[in-house]
């Protein structure tokens, strides 16, 4: 059986330690495309060296940042294809702003199993520390897996955002690039998903895809330059779910609300008639 919730459920993950320097920032936001305005002072905190601003999408890459094998999607009670495997969801909290080079240490569980009927989702739970033991981030990730539903579990909640009922705020297109996925993997997601043609298409798409991460960050950076003037240390928390996948080349569309202290978003594929990419984006404003 591909997926015994009796054995996931609760399970903990092998403790993660690691290390993240500068250079590692720098080229994370260069694969979310930093830098498309070389002289803008603005885009150039992301660039640094030394000490560039740190977006907390990092956070989903910290701890992995130095793979170079494909991802395995086998936990306790867990054992599934890595080709049926797309990302569901993500949220970011970071308790203060993420040093621009540090050491942590990442604690998972499992923390739900649902039967989809035709899928299966995992949700998983993290908590990341300094060596002292002070939380650096906490994040919440799920994982969508086609055809390993069924096993006889609970369907789970189905929850949205409401996205306000007038004209957004703002509304900005960035131009994704065509070796976008190819440079992005570099920052630890070697999943050839997203590089590898012939892999692309026996999971059923016509070519390699954008990772999930990536656009995540890619909103996150946008909206945090729309909104509050690129200070990446005013952002408190970030988390969306994927509606649908990019391809490296094509065009995002993201359109914000302001509602208090949040940012309410969305981002769809503008060369595919507004195809959705991200939905429920919620930036939590620190």
């Amino acid at each position: 059986m591909p997926i015994d919730p009796a054995v996931a459920l609760g399970a903990e993950l092998p403790v993660q330690e690691f290390t993240w320097s500068s250079s590692d920032v720098q080229l994370y936001h260069l694969g979310l495309g930093a830098g498309a305005r070389p002289t803008d002072l603005g885009e150039l905190r992301y660039l640094r060296d030394d000490d560039p601003q740190v977006l907390p999408t990092f956070a989903t890459v910290a701890a992995t940042f130095h793979a170079t094998e494909p991802p395995k999607v086998s936990f306790p009670g867990v054992e599934i294809d890595l080709a049926k495997v797309v990302h569901g969801g993500q949220e970011v909290t970071v308790h203060a702003p993420i040093p621009p080079e540090g050491k942590g240490r990442t604690v998972t569980r499992i923390a739900e199993v649902w039967d989809k009927g035709k899928a299966a989702v995992i949700v998983q739970e993290s908590t990341t520390t300094d060596p002292a033991g002070t939380p650096l981030w906490t994040a919440r990730s799920s994982i969508f897996a086609r055809g390993e539903g069924g096993f006889g579990g609970e369907r789970g909640p189905s929850e949205s955002v409401e996205l306000p009922d007038r004209a957004p705020d703002f509304e900005v297109d960035v131009a994704t690039l065509p070796q976008q996925a190819l440079l992005y993997r570099l920052c630890g997601d070697r999943n050839p998903l997203h590089s590898d043609p012939e892999f692309a298409t026996a999971a059923g798409f016509p070519a390699p895809i954008l990772h999930g991460l990536c656009t995540y960050g890619i909103v996150c950076k946008t909206i945090t330059d729309a909104a509050l003037a690129g200070d990446a240390a005013a952002v408190r928390g970030f988390k969306a779910r994927f509606a649908g996948v990019v391809f490296p080349g094509e065009t995002l569309r993201a359109r914000a609300w302001r509602t208090g202290g949040r940012v309410l978003a969305a981002a769809a594929v503008v060369e595919r008639d507004l195809a959705p990419a991200l939905t429920d984006v919620v930036l939590t404003i620190a």
